[in-house]
């Protein structure tokens, strides 16, 4: 790499923030269609860049190409075909002189592009094949007619796909950008990072300067490595997504610094909670123990906990938050638990009843359905101490709830809340300098890799060994033509005295997605299983319906229940030994994990049967052969993470980590121990430029994921 020296007052500082009104043809309208994107001045159009390319230096020939590999072709139009039934549809087949046919699929076209489609006409076209009805065929792909006697040539670079900004078309986004790079500045001054950064770091070495870099990224020049830009491995991107990386790390790394730069109440008493520990009738496990003792030595001091204590379902989280709480009523605070559903809320209230209630704790419920004068009642015991454990659900976070001294502030299965949620809790306990303690909990293990980028200010915590007498779920995988076979295994479960959950993915029957309506199941299964007692649990069952159905569960009223995957967390029936999942290609990893945990939570042996409709894509088998492989949720997670990247499994509104522009995280991991180094030794000697660093990248966004 060339980083040259900083430069505090440069040119780069005074170019890169031009406003964008100095390009031609941006006016008022697209300057407040590039602004509603974050796209401001001349460094913002720099760094938007391309999500992918398309090569369209060649043509490949119609036999030769591959379903999945984007591509570019040119033939003649053999034959036209134009349907309305149903849904309107245009079918142009063009063959060349490989003697083969591709169909083009349009279902939004107009008159005049079918006229462009005479049999006889050239066409180059550009895009993914896909297995058709009669051949290879590509839907709505880029084309242009190439009039006689014409020969374009072919591109010379790689042509940039920017990310899509609404009210600007992608033709005027990339002259857009092609006037920006025009005035991007010569030499160093662009540079912010030290050479003497890099030194002895390998992963850094013989990268481009950061100017190369965005330019090459741009405007891939011809000969460029183009698997390499493809895939996000070229050395330019790995120049580019270093640094946004490290400004990413410092920017959560100085929310760190921020945030305990304030105090808050040391809690170090703990009488109560070695009685807890007393009481219970059981013996916390290994990393039960170490996790609390993590806990303890945070709370003992005088500034904020920040901590994320991560576990596998069923690994014992609960009785954890449960001492912490204690920590603090023993000083005469309050402790509050938060979580994102009032199932998993009531399942957390009934616990800490049990367990903190014969110690002298007074512990109350907050929900939406508490109103009127119960409401109020809780209210003032909230604002008069005479509450010391508060739990509830985003309720706990309105106006008018007010803590006498909050001083632990707990979420559970944090990342289903918004950043702006989790702050107005803790601000809840904020008087003066001080601020609450806040343990946040998720029993969705985060892969190593996920959590150093996204919990760069918090310390991970992790619970990963299972109590003592559960067993481990046996999982199978099974075609839905085997369903009746399930009806009879469900039969003997039942005659044993064990219980059963189905679990559906729709409520009510679709047209558009092949799935077992949970409302169709449940009365399938009543008629074929008269002899058992059935209910039905769904989203859109009123809370005291839903509630009163799940109690008969528990109580064994309930012998099998039929459910949406409303029960994936907060759910403990220690009975149920076996779950079926229908439809289970559908679901993600991590969700399909949080529901087999709703079984093997008892001494029996325990099932989860994957029900799957045929055909599978590549994804869905691979999750499959995952949960049948492993229990193990840190296993899982990091499989997760290759399979669907880090997009989906943490979002912008969830985390507040920002979206990245070019890194990611499932595919640079390797580079993680590396950008925490330089950002570490850039806090210490340079912190102005660790400011700047983030700026860059990260714009004004405000950054919550420590809340």
């Amino acid at each position: 790499m060339t980083p040259g020296s900083p430069v505090h007052d440069s040119d780069y500082d005074r170019v890169a923030a031009t406003p964008l009104t100095c390009l031609s043809g941006v006016g008022d309208k697209v300057a407040e269609k590039l602004a509603a994107r974050g796209l401001l001045t001349l460094q913002d159009l720099w760094f938007h860049l391309p999500r992918q390319y398309e090569d369209r230096t060649e043509l490949v020939p119609i036999r030769l190409l591959r379903p999945g590999l984007p591509a570019q072709v040119e033939g003649v139009v053999e034959a036209v075909e134009r349907s309305y039934r149903g849904r309107p549809m245009l079918k142009v087949a063009i063959g060349d002189d490989s003697q083969a046919t591709l169909v083009l699929r349009f279902f939004h076209f107009r008159g005049t592009q079918v006229a462009q489609f005479a049999v006889g006409t050239r066409i180059r076209a550009y895009g993914t094949p896909r297995a058709g009805q009669i051949g290879l065929e590509i839907v709505h792909p880029s084309y242009r007619v190439l009039g006689a006697g014409v020969e374009p040539v072919l591109s010379d670079s790689l042509d940039p796909i920017y990310p899509a900004i609404d009210g600007v078309g992608p033709v005027v986004l990339r002259k857009l950008i092609g006037q920006a790079l025009q005035r991007l500045p010569e030499g160093e001054s662009m540079e912010l990072l030290p050479a003497d950064v890099f030194a002895g770091e390998p992963l850094c070495a013989r990268l481009p300067s950061l100017r190369e870099a965005l330019m090459t990224l741009h405007r891939p020049p011809q000969g460029s490595d183009v698997p390499a830009l493809l895939a996000g491995t070229h050395p330019a991107q790995r120049r580019l997504a270093i640094e946004e990386l490290l400004a990413h790390h410092l920017s959560l790394r100085r929310q760190r610094i921020a945030m305990q730069s304030h105090g808050a109440p040391p809690l170090r008493k703990a009488r109560l909670l070695d009685a807890l520990r007393e009481r219970l009738p059981f013996a916390l496990t290994g990393a039960q123990a170490r996790v609390l003792a993590e806990i303890r030595d945070d709370l003992g001091r005088p500034v904020p906990m920040l901590r994320l204590v991560q576990g596998d379902v069923g690994s014992g989280k609960t009785v954890v938050a449960a001492m912490a709480a204690l920590l603090a009523v023993e000083e005469g605070r309050q402790a509050a638990l938060m979580a994102p559903t009032e199932l998993l809320a009531e399942q957390h209230l009934a616990n800490l009843r049990a367990w903190l209630e014969p110690l002298g704790v007074r512990v109350v419920w907050l929900a939406g359905k508490v109103t009127g004068k119960a409401r109020d009642a809780v209210l003032a015991d909230i604002a008069g101490g005479a509450a010391q454990v508060v739990v509830g659900t985003h309720a706990l976070m309105q106006e008018g709830v007010v803590f006498r001294d909050l001083a632990l502030a707990i979420v559970d299965e944090q990342h289903r809340f918004g950043v702006h949620q989790r702050l107005a809790l803790r601000d809840k306990g904020s008087s003066g300098d001080s601020v609450p303690h806040q343990l946040v909990m998720t029993a969705t293990p985060i892969p190593r890799t996920l959590a150093m980028a996204a919990y760069a200010d918090l310390d991970v915590s992790a619970i990963d060994e299972l109590p003592p007498g559960r067993t481990p779920v046996q999982t199978v995988v099974l075609s839905a033509e085997r369903r009746p076979e399930l009806i009879e295994r469900i039969r003997a479960a039942c005659r044993e005295g064990r219980q059963a959950y189905w679990v559906c993915t729709l409520i009510d029957d679709s047209d558009e997605v092949i799935a077992q309506a949970a409302q169709t199941t449940f009365e399938l299964l009543t008629q074929q299983m008269p002899e058992l007692r059935i209910a039905l649990v769904h989203g859109r069952l009123k809370a005291a319906e839903k509630q009163k159905t799940m109690a008969a569960f528990k109580a064994g009223e309930v012998q099998l229940l039929v459910a949406t995957t409303v029960i994936e967390v907060g759910v403990d029936v220690p009975n149920a030994s076996l779950m079926i999942i229908e439809n289970a290609e559908r679901l993600g990893l991590a969700q399909l994990h949080q529901l087999r945990g709703r079984v093997g939570r008892g001494s029996a042996a325990s099932s989860c049967v994957l029900l799957y409709q045929s055909p599978l894509s590549r994804m869905a088998r691979q999750r499959l052969e995952t949960m049948r492989e492993t229990n193990d949720g840190f296993v899982i997670a990091e499989k997760d993470l290759q399979l669907r990247g880090p997009g989906e499994l943490l979002g912008t509104r969830q985390t507040g980590l920002a979206a990245f522009r070019i890194a990611d995280l499932g595919r640079d991991a390797a580079l993680l121990p590396t950008v925490q180094r330089i950002g570490e030794a850039l806090l210490r000697a340079s912190p102005d430029l660790a400011e700047r660093l983030t700026l860059r990248w990260i714009g004004g966004a405000v950054r919550y994921a420590s809340a």
